[in-house]
């Protein structure tokens, strides 16, 4: 169909990642904590809701976007009742699962149909080392149960980059004796060590290697940045559309995120950023003008820093002079959905030059889109990247799954479509 230009200026959801460590550092701080532009995806309404199922006060000002918190502290976390619903977080559940492992009792973690089908033994496996107990299904998948115990540091190595996983076992490595030391070859998104590091917690970093001690956390109050990943979509749509001018206030750019604006860069787009003022992570207002698209080429090093992009990659792709290869991205397979035989699936039917690969893809382009049914698979990032694909298809793309775009941006459709 013929889209208008995506033009104007538009503030985005509070980062997700951020949301869920920020409410989860609150939880092990005792006393009152505020989280301003706290995200309102479903995701980190499944995070608060397991805090409250562990005697943590929580409140959520939704209009302003504001959650209060009141917390006697990581030991004063009480046994649940009945099994905590991460709803369909995988965040939620893995890093739970670091700060269940050091408590006093037993819990198990539950959660919707597709999150009970994702991938928990890498997790469990370095908590296991630590000293807890941790139960999974014999397929290596949740309901997790975990049989929390007093810790003992480890180092541990990441055999993939996983911010999940990092994040789980510093998060255990604060009620652990001794030192818990993680190492990564590739960096992943850092937002748990930057929190602690802001809230003068028991962490040193080296490039390449964290460490944390046990150690008390004091209340605070955090300004939330907006989600550099809700952002990624409406970017992507302001690059492909012609004469579009878009502007995002107030978005994180913490360098671990910010990998999709520098591939937009290196297929032509134009990426103007205005730094502005954030602590403790990076932030500022990201401007994007649509340019002749060129085909790029994303290595292993890179995906981390894009993981959450990837399908948005991919469509620019389609309007792009030449084949765009993305290898090393395995990781997409184990998100909501297999990403990448969904994306295309997808792109294929839109008409796109689409390859899959076991670890990535292939798209040549550009191809003119045509119309379409796709299928989001259940999974809110391709729900909004075909969106965007539809864009610039000769007629109206039907997609499937749009139900899911709140797991991350409640008002994406609405969002888009104000600015066009």
């Amino acid at each position: 169909m013929t889209a208008g230009p995506v033009a104007g200026v538009v503030r985005v959801p509070g980062d997700k990642s951020i949301s869920h460590r920020g409410a989860i550092l609150a939880a092990l701080a005792e006393g009152v904590s505020h989280l301003r532009g706290f995200s309102p995806a479903g995701d980190c309404r499944a995070t608060l809701t397991v805090l409250r199922s562990l005697g943590v006060s929580v409140d959520f000002d939704v209009d302003g976007d504001v959650v209060t918190m009141e917390s006697r502290g990581a030991g004063g976390l009480a046994q649940p009742g009945m099994a905590l619903d991460c709803g369909r977080s995988g965040t939620t559940m893995r890093l739970m699962a670091g700060v269940l492992a050091g408590t006093s009792f037993r819990s198990t973690l539950v959660g919707d149909e597709q999150l009970l089908r994702r991938p928990m033994a890498r997790v469990a496996e370095p908590l296991r080392r630590m000293g807890a107990a941790v139960e999974l299904s014999p397929e290596g998948t949740a309901p997790v149960t975990i049989h929390g115990a007093r810790l003992t540091g480890i180092e541990f190595e990441l055999p993939v980059p996983s911010a999940q996983v990092k994040s789980a076992v510093l998060l255990a490595g604060l009620r652990a004796l001794g030192p818990t030391v993680i190492l990564e070859a590739i960096p992943s998104r850092d937002h748990t060590e930057r929190l602690l590091e802001w809230l003068g917690g028991p962490i040193v970093r080296t490039p390449g290697r964290t460490t944390v001690r046990a150690g008390e956390l004091r209340p605070f109050d955090l300004d939330v940045p907006g989600d550099v990943s809700s952002a990624a979509p409406l970017l992507a749509a302001a690059a492909l559309v012609p004469g579009s001018n878009l502007t995002v206030r107030g978005v994180g750019l913490n360098p671990t995120r910010t990998g999709f604006l520098r591939v937009m860069e290196r297929m032509g787009v134009e990426v103007e950023t205005l730094p502005g003022e954030f602590d403790p992570e990076p932030a500022g207002d990201l401007t994007v003008r649509p340019a002749p698209l060129r085909a790029v080429t994303i290595e292993a090093a890179e995906v981390p820093a894009l993981i959450d992009e990837l399908p948005l990659v991919g469509v620019l792709a389609t309007q792009a002079d030449g084949d765009t290869s993305v290898r090393g991205a395995a990781e997409l397979r184990l998100k909501e959905s297999d990403r990448i035989a969904g994306l295309m699936a997808g792109l294929r039917a839109l008409g796109a030059d689409a390859e899959e690969l076991p670890d990535g893809f292939v798209v040549r382009g550009p191809v003119r889109l045509r119309w379409g049914v796709v299928a989001a698979r259940s999974d809110h990032r391709l729900a909004m990247a075909f969106t965007v694909a539809g864009l610039v298809a000769l007629d109206e793309v039907d997609v499937r799954g749009l139900e899911y775009l709140p797991d991350s941006f409640p008002g994406f459709a609405e969002t888009l479509g104000a600015l066009r």
